[in-house]
Formats: structure tokens, sequence, C-alpha cells
């Protein structure tokens, strides 16, 4: 008997093997002898534990397996799918097995909502192209929501000029908008005022649902889906008074930038991709996943501790992972939205109340910051400078496997969410065929046993990351995948800042307008967003990064893209 190597490439990357055998007849294949003679069950199984790095049981206790998991196991398993798994996504049916991620068990105190600054002496810009770039926190913004200006501005440039180029929005809610505009001028004329977001425009990354709109999660399988139900965050900006405009794009299934209507560009290089399921978000706010497009467009981002935002109402990927959060132009901005959505709720037992201090009120003269061998060093002499301890810093931990933790956890929790999805064949129809597929048909591989290790793992990670922390915030580099992983298995806050732009790779010829933006992370331990909030403010205080705007409308001839 011999085994060949055929030409042809079988699934998942792996060649087929053709297994030849020789008789007094000569060679047949294989193929031949199980027409006449079908593989054993047990043989079959024992060639299949190798995918579970389980191949050591004999062959009497394979077929006592076999015959308790057709007994036991999958009745069991089909039951469960009939009653949790047949609706994609979402966080209906919530898993009892609740991650904490905050580091003690005190008990919350009352929540009060922040003390914001009032600016003075701000006046309405001769050019109204300029309120959208305007701090919710400005005066000023006031006299241009009675008026509608700061409204039909948005309009223009999510219709005209933005948007054909950038591809960041998948729908206009543009007569829920005015709606909402109306209102917001009605409570004025009364004399209410509800606070810095009234009447701001906004828009929502696609993946939250509103009523009487597409909730497409970016994806060809759902682009038609009206999902009845306001999300909990949708629930707590409308009460706020801000005005939604538009459903903004996620990448398909909350995958990077690729959804059913094209590719979200970044609008600081338009040759270049925005990156991460929030590539709508972090795209449209620059011109008008939180840390990896935040950090590409420029734009200042919070991705909160977990837990501090409820996410009912929101397409789920896992339930001990996912965060809401908001991008804006400024940590000022991060921290009155991060205030109007902040909260628990019934609809997601993870939420939880949070307890912040008030970020405008931290004294950061007080606190000591670390600063990683690869942090952004403007940032450092920036706050060292207005009167932080910075320090150099090291996070140290023993658990080597922290990107496959995280690998391992996504994927599996993910396709808990959508394993409907994939049993109905809908993963052949999806945009990016080298994303979701792959990785959740090899997740179907993953044991539950080797899954709960990977959570015992984590729970080590966190605890050395808990002891290792001896500083009240760190400043890194908010691109390093590892540390990536690592604040999102950990479910610590980090706050992402732009600090400068340098020239793009390959430059064409005759020069360019398009630059590539530097971001930094500031990370704090979970529940203390405040701190991360209150030094990106000191450090947008004197700086003007956040204050750019991207060459999207004085492209030279040379920055035209290619399609």
């Amino acid at each position: 008997m011999r085994g060949d190597r055929g030409s042809n490439p079988g699934p998942v990357g792996y060649r087929r093997v053709f297994v030849y055998f020789q008789d007094a007849k000569g060679v047949v294949s294989a193929q031949e002898i199980l027409k006449k003679e079908p593989i054993s069950s047990v043989i079959a199984l024992k060639e299949s534990m190798k995918f579970f790095d389980a191949n050591f049981f004999n062959d009497s206790k394979l077929s006592e397996m076999e015959d308790g998991a057709k007994e036991f196991n999958v009745p069991a398993f089909r039951e469960n799918r009939k009653l949790v798994a047949l609706q994609n996504g979402g966080m209906h049916n919530p898993s009892v097995l609740v991650f904490k991620s905050q580091w003690s068990d005190s008990v919350a105190t009352e929540s009060r909502s922040f003390d914001y600054p009032r600016a003075s002496n701000v006046h309405r810009p001769s050019n109204d192209e300029d309120i959208a770039f305007m701090s919710v926190s400005s005066p000023t913004i006031l006299s241009c929501i009675v008026d509608n200006t700061i409204l039909s501005q948005y309009n223009k440039y999510i219709h005209v000029r933005y948007n054909p180029v950038l591809e960041s929005v998948i729908t206009i809610t543009e007569d829920l908008a005015y709606k909402q505009a109306k209102r917001a001028d009605d409570l004025l004329a009364q004399g209410k005022y509800l606070g810095p977001l009234h009447g701001i425009p906004y828009g929502l990354k696609d993946i939250i649902a509103v009523p009487d709109y597409k909730t497409t999660w970016g994806s060809r399988t759902f682009k038609n889906q009206v999902l009845d139900t306001e999300a909990y965050v949708y629930k707590r900006l409308k009460s706020a008074g801000a005005v939604l405009v538009a459903k903004l794009v996620t990448g398909s299934l909350a995958y990077d930038d690729i959804w059913f209507g094209g590719r979200t560009r970044n609008p600081w290089n338009i040759e270049e991709f925005s990156t991460g399921s929030s590539a709508g978000p972090a795209s449209s706010t620059s011109a008008g996943s939180i840390t990896y497009p935040a950090a590409r467009c420029g734009i200042t981002a919070l991705r909160p501790t977990f837990g501090t935002v409820a996410r009912t109402g929101v397409m789920s990927i896992s339930e001990s992972l996912d965060k809401l959060g908001p991008f804006c132009r400024s940590a000022v901005d991060c921290a009155i939205v991060l205030d109007a959505i902040r909260g628990k709720d019934p609809g997601d037992i993870s939420s939880r109340e949070v307890a912040l201090h008030d970020p405008f009120h931290v004294d950061i003269t007080q606190l000591t910051v670390g600063y990683l061998e690869d942090a952004e060093m403007e940032v450092v002499h920036v706050l060292s400078a207005k009167g932080v301890k910075l320090v150099p810093f090291k996070l140290n931990y023993t658990v080597g496997s922290v990107q496959s933790i995280l690998n391992i956890t996504m994927d599996v929790d993910m396709l808990a969410h959508f394993d409907n999805w994939q049993r109905e064949g809908d993963d052949d129809d999806y945009e990016a065929q080298d994303q979701w597929p792959v990785e959740l048909r090899r997740a179907r591989l993953i044991p539950a046993v080797d899954y709960l290790q990977a959570q015992r793992a984590r729970g080590k990670l966190i605890e050395e990351v808990k002891d290792s922390f001896t500083v009240d915030a760190f400043i890194g580099n908010v691109t390093d995948w590892e540390l990536v992983c690592l604040g999102n298995l950990v479910g610590m806050p980090v706050a992402v800042v732009p600090t400068g732009f340098k020239s793009i790779e390959n430059p064409p010829k005759g020069g360019t307008k398009r630059r590539t933006t530097v971001p930094a992370g500031i990370y704090a331990p979970p529940d203390q967003d405040h701190i991360a909030l209150a030094l990106a403010m000191a450090y947008q205080s004197v700086t003007d990064h956040n204050k750019q705007r991207p060459p999207i409308d004085d492209l030279g001839p040379n920055d035209k893209i290619q399609q």
C-alpha cells in the first residue's frame, strides 16, 4: 500500500490523499474498495480525532463514544439549537456564562453625569461647512440647531461629497433625522435643553438596530433585514436629543472593511482602506473593530471597559468581547457621548452600572503613567510637560497564547450566534470567502473542553496583567496586535488619539496630499475609563492633530482613486 499527494487542493488548504492497494488483479483505488466495503465508522472517528488533538483512544473506547454520541449528544445538540440557535446574530438568549471585567468586587455607587466644560466667546463660523467640525460642547452649536444648519450640512456631505468616494454609509435616515431635528427645535422653543447632544447629528454602525430601517450587518445575506427593536444605545442617544442621520458601514458581519456595497476607504489616503469592522463610523467621523479603524483614519475614539455600554439590540460576535464605544473628533466629545450611552440594560446581562469618576475633574498631576517601549514619544513629552509623572513600563505576563485565546473565543462565540447561517449554506454568499467562512468552519473543530481551557488561560492572563499593572495608565502602540488582543481579553479601556502624520509609502510622481496618520493608545485598568479620557483630553488641549481635516476636498491630479 502506498499514499501519494494528488495535485488538486482539498478544503482549507489541504491536499487530497489518494490511497492505492496492490492485489493479485493489479492496483485498485480506495474509492473503488469503499463502494463495496464502506469504511468502519470507528476508523473514521479515529481519523477525525486527529483534528481535535485527541487521537489516544483505542477502538473499543471509540465504539463506546460513537454509541453515546448517537444516543445522547446529537439529540441534545439538536434540541438546544431549536431552542436558541434558529435566529442568527443578536443578543437574544444570552449565555449564562457572564464575563466580568472589573478587578474588584466593590459595589458601584450612584453614577452621576459628568460636569461638561462650557466654551465661551465662540462665534458662529462664517463658513457653514466648518460647523460639522466643531465640538458638540460648543455653545455656538445651539444657534445652528434652530435653523437646521447642522443637519443640512451633514446631509450635503453624506449625499454629495464624501460617500461616493468613501463608501462609508449604508442607509440615509433622512425622514427620521428631520423628525428628530424638529423635536429638538420644539424643545428648545419651550426652553427645554437636553444637554450637549441636543440636536447633534450622528451615525450608528449598522449592527445597531433602529426600527423601520434596515440593519444589514454589512452582509449580502442580511441586506434587507429590518429589526423591529430599538437598540439600547439608540434609545440613550435619542433621549439625549441627538439626531440620527445615517446607518454607517460595518464590514460584513463586523469583519474588516468589505461589505456588500463595496469597500470603505480611509479619507486621509483614499488609496487605502479603512480597516476593521467599524470602517464606516471611523471614515465618516474623520471626514466629518474601534482601535484599528480609529488609528487608520486619524480620529479619536474610546473602547470602553467591557460591560460599560449595554449591547441590547446589537449584532453579537462574542458576548465576552463585544464593546460599543464612540468615534469623535476629540476626547472631550468621546466623554460626552460615553456619558450619554453608558448604563445597564436587562437585555444584556453582561452590562453593569460602572461608576466612572468625572474625566473633566481628574487631577492628572497626581497620576503615574507608564509608557511602553514602542509608545509614541510625543504623547509622553506633552503629558510630562502638563505635570503627569511618566515612567518606563512593561506589562509582564507569562501567557504566550494571547492571540490564539482571542481567536478561539471569538470564533466559537461567533459560530454559536451564526450556527444556522452556516448550516443553511449562507456563508457561500459571504463577501470575502477567506474571512468568516474559513474561520467559522475551523471553529467547528474546537472541542468544548478546549474552549473552556482557553477561558481558563484567559483568566490566568487577566490575573497576571492585573498584578503587573503598577501604574494608573500606560501609553502604547494601538496597532500592536498582541496588545489589541490582550486589551480585549482583559476588557480594559483604551483611548485612541491621533498624534500626527507621515508621508505615505511609494507616493505618486508629482507629489500627493495624502498622508498616513500616526496614532497612540492610552490604556487604563477596567472601570478607569475616566483616566484614559482625562489624559487624552490633556494631550489634545495643547495639540491640534485631532482638529486636522483630511484632504478629500482638495485632491490633486495624482490623488485619483485607482479602481
